[in-house]
This record gives structure tokens, C-alpha cells and sequence, in this order.
């Protein structure tokens, strides 16, 4: 059995039935979340200064775009739409509120704003802290009134940003905010907030939703190109499985273990990136996440990044090219394939299961560090052991896998620099973007991980690709490869031996002795790398 599928084996024991449970756990947790449908029912407000906040969501929109029928449905409208948001505070405050005496009124306010007009929202007197609620100091300066929602308007759209208000009079206990739909007429990245200034809300609860749709459907703005990405990453697939299933049939008699791993590898791939692509479809269609596709998408992902990155690693390791099996490292090998699954399936769960916002909480640090750990340990292995492997074969002069172990391990050379190259750019766009200005080109950050990983695939094809010539490319027996060449001409014609015969014949027999000898040093060296790795 191949060690790739051994180690998916393994990973179907008690690891994988904890991993079930938190999937469980991971699927219920999630089950009110609705992509664009962005549901407050359990939600609270946080103190962030002298206000109190709840996060409504932020996602980037592009302007609607007018239909030339005035009667037809309006399919290219993009609006943020609220509905049914009820607001409810405790039966202590309500009575406070009508023992009061002034008849009082407490207001909740949903403020709609876009990214760039984020300073237009709060102040500060005399260059102090910035408050969102206006502040005595504020009042005395005529800025604002005592206790409310400080925000001016833009200078370039005079009627952003857009507020909506409930209204809490005497001892109601509910207040109401208005149905509407809200439209956008410029692109950019929007938030909602919802904001109170009175102490006296302290505990409020919310329900409701806000709808949120684009042009061309209701995928949150990064995603969208994401969609057609994925798209265009099922059709590379296909093209590429093509091409190697139909090597595959051509020459099945001709297939190295290495190369039924491969195949895996391009199934997987191609499972996943139509898993992907049609969440986005069912996504922008309905405004409702398919879980159970996106949960799938997911799994198969993870399971694709361990199976390639172990395939990587016993290529790298000469599994069926310089060595028959791996001996005591498949262990190691499975051990460490199966912990990166489980770590790379709980992140992936937490950074897609219910995801809402374009700009939402970033993944723990708890749950990003092993797999980044994990990462690292494979690269380090994987280039240790490509360099025990180009000295074996240089020392045995086996030249044709020489020559294609050193293009790959300059394909990887290549990868590794883009990689470190690609994540300090994530990095720096990241720590310059925390608002989320540049949304219509986060997409291709992850874009380019899905790029860089089937190029490395697209390599390990080309050079282990089935023909009529791969199992000159498979392991063999040193002694049979380097001294297979009888005189074949004593099984022709059998005779007297000459003088001249039975020397070479003698000769002949030292140099099998010798090459028998030097096949177990062989051997026992390759234990020894085993013990050392």
C-alpha cells in the first residue's frame, strides 16, 4: 500500500473522531450564520470608550447598476437591507425610566458608513480622546448635544453616512428600528454599526437581520472573484487530469507506485476546486452559505494539502525512484501528515464556517501557529532529504534520475522563494489594510496559494509523467542495474572454455562478488539515513 494512503488510514483512528466531534461542534455553532444574511439574534453590545457597540457587519459593495427597463426587475441593485431589528431592554431600566421624573427617551442608532468616511464618525475636544458620543466638553463648544451619536456627513456623498433610529419612550420595553433598504449608489466597503449612548441600555439585546447584496448577486465583494477563480481552477484540473489519466491508460503497465500517488493528488484537487466553485455559485444565488458544501470544500482541501505536501516529502525521500519503501520513516511520515490534517481542517473550519463579513475576526493565533509550525518541519524535511538523495544518486552515477531530481529540486527552490516572497507581501497588505480600502484585490491573495500549489503539481507531472520509459525511472537493485550486462553469448552456445574464457568468466564472478558487496554497504547506509532522519 502506498504510504500516502497509509497515512489517510491512520488518520481515520482516534484523531479523526475527535476531528469529527469539533466538526460536529463547528456545524451547530454555525448553523444561524447566512453569508450575506447577517442575522443579530444572541449578539452583544461591547463599551468602546463612552458608547456602547454592536458590529453589524462589513462588506465591500459595487454600485448598482441601472437597468435600461425601468419595469423590469431591478436584478443589478446593490442595497444593504434592514429587517425586523427589534431592540429590548430589561424590565429595571423600563422602570427607571417611567419612575423618572422628566419623561425621558433612550435611542439606539444603526449607523451606515462607508470605509473612507470613518473619521466623520465621533470627535474629540481640544485634540484629546476621540469619543463617539458627544461629551460635556464637546457641548460646551456647540459641537454637538450632550449624550448623542457624533457623525458629519461626507464631503464627496453629502447624504453619507445614513443613520436609523429606535426609539425607547417612557417604559417601553421594545423599540423598532424601520424597515428599509438602503442603496448604493458608489463602491467601497461598507459597515453597519449599531450605537447607544445611554448608560441606562446597559444589557440591550437585538434581533433581526440586515440583507446585503451586490450587482450581481449577494457574494460579499472579495468573494466574488473568488467564484470565477475557482472556475477557472476546476478547468485547470480537468485539463491537467486529462492529460495524465490518459498517460495513465496509455502505459498502466508501466506505473511506478509514485505516480498512483500523484493520481490521487489530482483527483483531490479537482474534487476540491469544484466543491469551491459551486459554494460560491449556491452562495450568490440564494444569499444562504451551503454548509454542508462549504464543510466538504473544506475537508477535501485539507486533505489535499497533507497528500500533497507527504508526496513532495517522499519524492523528495526517493520512495520508489532510489528506495523501494521507506522503511522505519513511514511512521514518522504518517505521524507527521496526519497531525497537519487535523490542524489545517479545525483552522479552515474556523475561517470559513460561518463566515459573514468581508472584514470579520481574523483566526486565532492558537489555531494559524501549528500550521504554520507544521509548514516549516515539512520544508526542512523535505530539502534534507533531497539533498541525501541527489549524493546517492551522484555517488552511483544513475544520471537520468539525477538529472530529474535536480529540476525539481529547483522547481521547489523556485516555490520556496515565492512563497517567502508572497507571505511577506500578505503581511504588509494586511498590516496596511486594517479597514479593508483594498477589498477588490484581497481576493487574490489566497488566489495565488491555489496558483503556486498546482504549478508545483503541474512539475511533479511533467517529470514523472507515465510513458514507455517510466520504470527505466523505478527502483531497482543496484546490482542488477549497474551489472545486468552479461556476455550472454555462453546461454547462446554452450562449449570448451578457452584460456581467454575462463579468465574473463573468473574476472567476471569477482566483479559480481564485489558488486553484491558493495549493494549491502549500500543498504546499510540507507539504515543509517533512516535512523538519522
Amino acid at each position: 500500500m502506498p504510504p500516502l494512503l497509509g497515512a489517510l488510514m491512520y488518520a481515520g483512528g482516534r484523531p479523526f473522531v475527535l476531528l469529527l466531534l469539533f466538526s460536529a461542534s463547528v456545524l451547530l455553532g454555525f448553523r444561524g450564520a447566512d453569508a450575506s444574511v447577517h442575522d443579530y439574534g444572541g449578539r452583544r453590545f461591547t463599551v468602546k470608550g463612552n458608547a456602547f457597540i454592536l458590529h453589524g457587519g462589513s462588506e465591500g459593495l459595487y454600485a448598482s447598476i441601472p437597468s435600461p427597463n425601468s419595469s423590469a426587475p431591478a436584478s443589478g441593485n446593490s442595497f444593504i437591507r434592514f429587517e425586523k431589528i427589534i431592540f429590548r431592554r430589561s424590565k429595571e431600566a423600563a422602570e427607571k425610566a417611567k419612575n423618572a421624573v422628566t419623561r425621558t427617551t433612550s435611542t439606539v442608532k444603526a449607523i451606515i458608513f462607508e470605509v473612507e468616511d470613518r473619521n466623520n464618525i465621533g470627535g474629540s475636544a481640544y485634540g484629546g480622546q476621540r469619543a463617539i458620543c458627544c461629551t460635556a466638553d464637546l457641548a460646551k463648544l456647540g459641537a454637538c448635544t450632550e449624550g448623542t451619536i457624533i457623525y458629519r456627513h461626507s464631503e464627496h456623498n453629502p447624504d453619507w453616512p445614513q443613520a436609523l433610529s429606535a426609539t425607547f419612550v417612557g417604559a417601553d420595553l421594545e423599540a423598532t428600528l424601520s424597515s428599509k433598504t438602503i442603496q448604493i449608489t458608489r463602491t467601497g466597503m461598507y459597515n453597519v454599526y449599531f450605537i447607544y449612548c445611554d448608560p441606562a441600555l446597559d444589557g440591550l439585546e437585538i434581533e433581526g437581520k440586515t440583507i446585503w447584496k451586490n450587482p450581481t448577486g449577494y457574494l460579499p465583494g472579495t468573494m466574488g472573484p473568488l467564484m470565477k477563480f475557482y472556475g477557472f481552477m476546476s478547468l485547470a484540473f480537468l485539463l491537467l487530469g486529462i492529460y495524465w489519466f490518459s498517460q495513465y491508460a496509455r502505459f498502466w503497465t508501466e506505473v511506478m507506485p509514485l505516480q498512483n500517488c500523484i493520481t490521487l493528488v489530482i483527483a483531490l484537487g479537482m474534487i476540491e476546486m469544484t466543491l469551491w466553485y459551486f459554494e460560491y455559485v449556491e452562495f450568490n444565488n440564494t444569499g444562504i452559505r451551503p454548509k454542508e458544501i462549504t464543510f466538504w470544500a473544506v475537508t477535501f482541501g485539507a486533505v489535499k494539502k497533507t497528500v500533497s505536501r507527504m508526496l513532495i516529502l517522499i519524492v523528495s525521500m526517493g520512495f520508489g525512484v532510489v528506495r523501494p519503501t521507506l522503511g522505519g520513516l513511514t511512521s514518522k511520515v504518517t505521524f507527521l501528515g496526519g497531525t497537519f490534517f487535523l490542524a489545517s481542517e479545525i483552522l479552515e473550519l474556523v475561517e470559513n464556517m460561518g463566515t459573514i463579513s468581508d472584514v470579520s475576526g481574523k483566526p486565532r493565533l492558537f489555531l494559524a501557529l501549528p500550521v504554520a509550525i507544521l509548514d516549516a518541519f515539512f520544508i526542512v524535511w523535505i530539502f534534507t532529504s533531497l539533498s541525501r538523495t541527489l549524493k546517492k544518486l551522484q555517488a552511483k552515477r544513475m544520471t537520468g534520475k539525477l538529472d530529474i531530481y535536480r529540476k525539481f529540486t529547483n522547481a521547489l527552490v523556485v516555490t520556496v522563494i515565492v512563497s517567502v516572497g508572497w507571505i511577506g507581501f500578505e503581511l504588509y497588505f494586511k498590516a496596511t489594510d486594517a479597514y479593508g480600502e483594498h477589498w477588490q484585490s484581497a481576493w487574490m491573495i489566497p488566489a495565488l496559494w491555489q496558483v503556486l500549489s498546482f504549478s508545483v503539481l503541474c512539475v511533479i507531472c511533467a517529470l514523472w509523467a507515465p510513458s514507455q520509459n517510466s520504470m527505466r525511472f523505478a527502483y531497482s537493485d543496484d546490482g542488477s542495474e549497474d551489472f545486468d550486462q552479461e556476455d550472454d553469448r555462453y546461454l547462446i552456445k554452450p562449449g570448451p572454455y578457452s584460456y581467454k574464457d575462463s579468465w574473463s568468466f573468473s574476472v567476471s564472478s569477482d566483479v559480481k562478488k564485489t558488486a553484491i558487496e558493495e549493494t549491502a554497504v549500500s543498504k546499510d547506509e540507507e539504515d543509517e539515513d533512516e535512523k538519522r532522519e
